[in-house]
């Protein structure tokens, strides 16, 4: 059956990860996964006259890069499911209209990449459609203006704080021609501990992480041991060691192989990244242009992502209101006779 337990998606067709594409901004190039990313630009504005025009140009960037990889033109996809962190979904929608494809705008906030990443496949898997391209983004620059202070106020922030990442990943998905192949998606559920601080992003989201994960094992059957590699978005190094005592305690040894995007994008003595890296780009980023270059060199064989993703905004914050958090997995698998 498709559905697998309560909350997972088992892809019978097994889609496929046909190109991915990763465009990212000058301190993510200066970190240690920075040979990794497709485009890095030293420009925060990428020629632009503003950050919201950039950070629309890092997706265009990434999708056309995708489409590029594999060999297809705009006409060729029939579908772009895209999202971002600013009002209305702007960067999106705005990138949608210079691509003219058709256009789903979604918000999970940071874990847009995988909510995406588990449409299309869906999509795909369905025979909805033929080829989807997943796509997000976040620049540190319009991150800061909508959520937290302008840049120029420069406001003071504590070490638990996260670094938006700059960047914007994209996956092309489609049923033959790639080794990668997608086998399920488990759909998170909103968890919230009430945790109100917006610098204590790590903490609040860390629950959800664990919550998902332990809902894919149970839906599937499957543990850590089955995964060459257990990866969440963006908890950064606080809330990436509390994700890992919250698996311990319900048995799960995580061990070596459990990972977080926003604790591998950055040097730990880089300036100004805090506990890590965040925004919707953090795991895309690195899961298309890290992750699947280890897949395809043979490192690893079968990953699963999680992407964690806090669903506040500035009203509510302001407001008093805690911070509900989610995070959707994706098992991404290596093709055993193609490797």
């Amino acid at each position: 059956m498709p559905l697998v337990g309560k909350q997972t998606w088992r892809f019978p067709s097994t889609p496929r990860i046909l190109s991915a594409a990763s465009v990212v901004g000058n301190k993510e190039g200066q970190g240690p996964l920075g040979n990794d990313f497709d485009i890095v630009h030293k420009d925060p504005y990428v020629g632009t006259d503003s950050w919201e025009k950039a950070e629309r140009k890092l997706t265009e960037e990434a999708c056309e890069e995708a489409m590029r990889k594999a060999g297809l033109k705009s006409q060729d996809i029939d579908l772009v499911i895209a999202g971002d962190l600013l009002n209305q979904l702007i960067t999106s929608s705005f990138a949608a209209r210079t691509l003219a494809m058709p256009f789903l705008g979604i918000f999970g906030a940071c874990s847009t990449s995988m909510q995406g990443l588990a449409l299309a496949a869906l999509l795909v898997d369905s025979g909805f459609a033929h080829k989807v391209i997943a796509a997000t983004s976040s620049h540190n620059s319009t991150a800061e203006r909508q959520f937290r202070f302008p840049t120029e106020y420069g406001g003071q922030k504590p070490p638990t704080a996260h670094c938006t990442v700059t960047g914007s990943g994209a996956a092309l998905i489609g049923k033959n021609g790639s080794a990668l192949k997608i086998t399920h998606a488990t759909i998170g559920k909103v968890i919230d501990l009430g945790v109100k601080n917006p610098w204590e992003m790590g903490a609040a989201m860390a629950p959800a992480a664990v919550d998902t994960i332990t809902a894919h094992f149970r839906d599937t059957g499957r543990t850590l041991d089955d995964y060459d590699l257990i990866l969440t978005g963006d908890l950064g190094r606080v809330g990436h060691s509390i994700a890992k005592q919250l698996l311990e305690q319900q048995g799960h040894q995580a061990g070596d192989k459990f990972h977080d995007c926003g604790v591998l994008i950055y040097y730990p003595d880089q300036e100004e990244v805090f506990s890590g890296g965040s925004g919707c780009a953090c795991c895309a980023v690195v899961t298309y242009g890290h992750i699947l270059k280890r897949m395809e060199r043979g490192e690893l064989k079968r990953v699963l992502v999680t992407a964690t993703g806090a669903l506040l905004s500035p009203t509510s914050t302001q407001q008093g209101e805690s911070i509900p958090c989610i995070a959707h997995t994706v098992a991404i698998e290596m093709e055993d006779d193609m490797r």
